[in-house]
């Protein structure tokens, strides 16, 4: 069974930085795709960033503080966060289409304080 787990997240400090990781199991699959969203409290869920074999795009919002990046090794990537801002507070998914489905993380929640 293919999951999805996310972990990293917590309570910072404006200006301070976490890393969230995803990791892949129950397959070998290295999808070629992989992405985090987020959603914070009364918002709908935005896409923050996402990595192809060819292409990494950010949010303008994240643009120069987060950085997307993966270990195929362990089949997990990650999403380094720096230079948090209040705003960037919500709940982070990973996302990654395997085998022509879509799989999601439980979601994490991060917290940055003023």
């Amino acid at each position: 069974q293919v999951q999805l787990v996310e972990s990293g997240g917590g309570l910072v400090q404006a200006g301070g930085s976490l890393r969230l990781s995803c990791e892949i199991s129950g397959t070998n699959y290295r999808s070629p795709v992989i992405a985090w969203y987020r959603q914070a409290p009364g918002k709908e869920r935005e896409l923050v960033a996402m990595l192809t074999t060819t292409t990494v795009n950010y949010a303008d919002s994240v643009k120069g503080r987060f950085t997307i990046s993966r270990d195929k090794f362990k089949n997990t990537f990650y999403l380094q966060m720096s230079s948090l801002k209040p705003e960037d507070t919500a709940d982070y998914y990973c996302n990654s289409p395997i085998l022509g489905r879509q799989y999601w993380g439980q979601g994490i929640q991060v917290t940055v304080s003023s």
